[in-house]
């Protein structure tokens, strides 16, 4: 098929919406730009390929209900996704099209069709935590006699000791942290919403050891953990860090085997051990910082330990009301309502 000179509808939607809408408009970080962009692609491409055409030559109307419902439904069977991810790609398909039904109105039925398909239900899954013992048995794991080892020991304790997520961490530039009283670091959170997080004395004084021994200015706006090849770390190698370490941990701390480790495991034991402290949700729900302290919430059911502690001082019921009694004695009901 010959391909057009002119952009058709879903080009022109995409280019707009990709170079405009989305940075301009609604002042989204390069990093959720970047999450679209990956969804809207993948479903091009599947589109293009069931299709047998050229991505370049797709137009709105190979883009209906369909179409996306199989690419869900293909992420699910064939790519192996779970049902959060696929959420994610259909948010990202909802954007695009809730955006093309504003800019073009003759296009709002097609659209419409789309944003009806629905999310699925999620099953919610227990939120896995290292222990504190079990964070100091991965860190004592780590060779402190080498500069890779000094670099994963201080990326280690400085994301348990912020909470931050690992896209934080990675952001993190040298001159972001206060390495004198009051000790602090600063974080570039979800939305470019800053926040300032306290640093431990402990955690300082190898962060600034650390810094000494890489020969850096305190004002310097380089990243903070880079890799071999003097590049920030990424995400992958952040996890395959910490799977690492957990897996020589586990002769001296057997529990690690059976968890769910990822680079939010650590951002989840924060919350935990500040919980346990006694620090309120609300603190914490800054600390990590949270949009919403309901989110907060769910870390106030996650330690069975705490559970046993508050289950301890309730005091079991062991009186029978007289009202009780009252209902195993009389026939009937009326009665037994009326002696209460």
């Amino acid at each position: 098929m010959k391909t057009s000179a002119h952009p058709n509808t879903l080009a022109r939607g995409l280019r707009d919406f990709f170079a405009d809408h989305l940075p301009r408009l609604r002042g989204l970080s390069p990093h959720t730009v970047q999450s679209y962009r990956d969804s809207l692609k993948l479903l091009l491409c599947f589109v293009a390929s069931r299709r047998n055409q050229a991505v370049t030559d797709l137009d709105l109307q190979d883009t209906g209900p369909q179409e996306v419902i199989d690419f869900l439904r293909y992420l699910e069977e064939q790519r192996r996704c779970g049902a959060s991810t696929r959420n994610v790609r259909l948010a990202a398909i909802h954007a695009f099209f809730r955006y093309l039904a504003a800019c073009d109105p003759e296009h709002l039925g097609h659209c419409q069709r789309i944003l009806a398909i629905p999310f699925k239900r999620t099953r919610a899954r227990s939120v896995d935590y290292l222990e504190y013992e079990e964070i100091q048995a991965v860190l004592d794991t780590i060779d402190r006699a080498t500069l890779d080892g000094r670099r994963d020991y201080a990326l280690l304790a400085t994301m348990f000791n912020t909470g931050a997520r690992v896209q934080e961490i990675l952001d993190l530039r040298i001159c972001d942290l206060r390495l004198q009283r009051p000790f602090q670091v600063r974080l570039l959170g979800k939305g470019r919403k800053e926040r300032l997080c306290p640093l431990w004395p402990q955690t300082a004084a190898m962060l600034a050891s650390f810094c000494k021994e890489r020969g850096v200015d305190c004002r310097s706006t380089d990243r903070l953990f880079l890799n071999h090849r003097r590049e920030p770390l990424t995400r992958f190698g952040v996890r395959y860090l910490l799977l690492k370490y957990c897996d020589r941990a586990q002769a001296a701390a057997p529990t690690l085997a059976g968890k769910r480790l990822h680079p939010h495991t650590m951002r989840h034991s924060t919350a935990v051990h500040l919980l346990k402290a006694g620090v309120d949700l609300s603190t914490i729900s800054h600390w990590l910082g949270h949009s919403s302290i309901n989110t907060t919430n769910r870390y106030a059911t996650v330690d069975l330990e705490m559970k046993r502690e508050a289950i301890a001082k309730a005091k079991p019921i062991t009186r029978v009301t007289a009202g009780a009694e009252a209902w195993r004695r009389d026939a009937s009901i009326l009665e037994w309502l009326q002696a209460l």
